[in-house]
């Protein structure tokens, strides 16, 4: 249970700091370790150079963010900020 605590609370940092970032739509709840997201396909396609994640539905522009049980702090925050960065560009 410890590690599914671990990916579920990192989730919810995502969540909360994407919301934070603004410009991006949280498109359901946060009930896990996933965050479904929609954002600007160019700025998803610029954060896949440099992170892992995947389309939900490519015609949207909707992505599946996954957070694990080593997912920590750190990688959330340097996440977040690529995302600010790329979305200002």
């Amino acid at each position: 249970l410890r590690n599914a605590r671990q990916a579920n609370a990192m989730a919810q940092r995502l969540a909360e700091g994407v919301r934070a970032v603004g410009g991006v739509e949280i498109l359901h709840p946060v009930q896990a370790n996933a965050v479904f997201a929609r954002l600007p396909h160019a700025v998803s396609e610029r954060l896949q150079e440099r992170f892992r994640f995947y389309f939900w539905d490519e015609a949207a522009g909707d992505v599946r963010w996954m957070c694990s049980f080593d997912t920590t702090e750190e990688d959330v925050d340097a996440f977040l900020l690529a995302l600010k960065e790329e979305l200002a560009r």
